[in-house]
């Protein structure tokens, strides 16, 4: 059983940075897609970003191109989700997820049967 726990999250001021992490344990990451997922108050969960099982190709939601890069480390079972130019909007629970895959160049966010138990984000000033 794949478990995903997410860390990093906390207060940052608008225009701040933080980087998110979602540490795999139970079995190897290597052969799952791994998404980094938003839900913001009264809102419904969004796809952000979703990595490839080698890393090799991601794909974003056009709010956070150039902003947000999703990266992995199989070697250390953990995704990152590098957060730049945040703003209030920004502010919400993250979640990492995860799908196996059989193929090397599926970056699909959807089908994800793994799910970590977020963290808070919040930009204020």
């Amino acid at each position: 059983q794949l478990q995903l726990v997410e860390s990093g999250g906390g207060l940052v001021q608008p225009g701040g940075s933080l980087r998110l992490s979602c540490a795999a344990s139970g079995l190897p990451l290597d052969s799952y897609v791994i998404g980094w997922f938003r839900q913001a108050p009264g809102k419904e969960r969004e796809a952000m970003s979703c990595i490839s099982r080698t890393g090799g190709i991601t794909t974003s939601a056009d709010s956070v191109k150039g902003r947000f890069t999703i990266s992995r480390d199989n070697a250390k079972n953990t995704v990152y989700l590098q957060m730049n130019s945040l703003t209030p909007e920004d502010t919400a629970v993250y979640y990492c997820a995860a799908k196996w895959a059989s193929s090397r160049w599926d970056t699909n966010c959807n089908g994800m049967g793994y799910w970590g138990k977020g963290t808070l984000v919040t930009v204020s000033s």
